[in-house]
């Protein structure tokens, strides 16, 4: 039986039959072309594939692309320019693939195209926004929402200027990465704790505040199912 490797799509071996675990290049030629089909809804051609990765040859673009094809990845229509199609993986233009991160990485942009990292894809009006990701949740970092330690708390981009008054925010402070309730004074904005100790942090210029993301929701199973660990970083 072939082994789960998931994909940073989320495509793994075991959706696509008799498919096998794959290489590194092979693995972000696939990831590539996934990302691709959901931004233009066509897939890359071979020069595009090659030019992304630094591949010269289109021939041995080419036998990449005949390799993931023989592993259960990919179907082909040697007729058709761009006649590929991918395998067991969702390409709904309503949903997209969305990051979880156990822990908050240095940069969550670089971290989020590593290879093997878990993905859920949700419903585009809830995580379109390029650049969201999934945190778990730990200790008591929302208690005073109602989030739970393992809720998996969904993190949009957004700048200092733009965050409205009052939103739930994760930025980078001194005590480290947390959430904080971001309030506006006049002065600058002040970074309340939603923690289970009232903390209050006063930032006079917000275009200095080290902010990742205000939280658009969060997402818990209701029932005994535990959500699958994302890879930790």
């Amino acid at each position: 039986m072939a082994r789960s490797e998931p994909t940073s799509t989320g495509l793994s071996p075991a959706t696509a039959p008799q498919a096998e675990s794959l290489t590194d290049i092979e693995r972000k030629i696939l990831d590539f072309m996934v990302q691709y089909l959901r931004a233009n809804t066509y897939q890359p051609s071979i020069r595009e594939i090659g030019r992304r990765f630094g591949i010269k040859s289109t021939k041995t673009v080419s036998e990449h692309l005949h390799v993931l094809a023989e592993k259960g990845y990919l179907e082909r229509d040697s007729s058709r320019s761009r006649g590929v199609r991918i395998l067991g993986v969702d390409l709904s233009t309503e949903t997209v693939s969305v990051p979880c991160f156990s822990e908050m990485p240095d940069d969550p942009a670089t971290a989020a195209e590593a290879s093997g990292l878990e993905r859920m894809s949700i419903d585009r009006r809830l995580g379109g926004t390029e650049g969201s990701f999934f945190l778990r949740a730990s200790g008591a970092d929302l208690a005073l929402l109602g989030v739970e330690e393992g809720d998996l708390v969904l993190v949009s981009p957004v700048t200092a200027t733009l965050v409205e008054d009052g939103a739930v925010v994760l930025a980078r402070t001194g005590a480290g990465t947390v959430f904080h309730r971001l309030r506006r004074n006049g002065r600058g904005v002040v970074l309340e704790s939603l923690g289970s100790e009232s903390e209050r942090v006063g930032v006079d210029d917000p275009e200095q505040l080290e902010l990742l993301g205000r939280v658009a929701g969060f997402y818990r199973r209701m029932d005994e199912s535990v959500l699958p660990a994302p890879t930790r970083h």
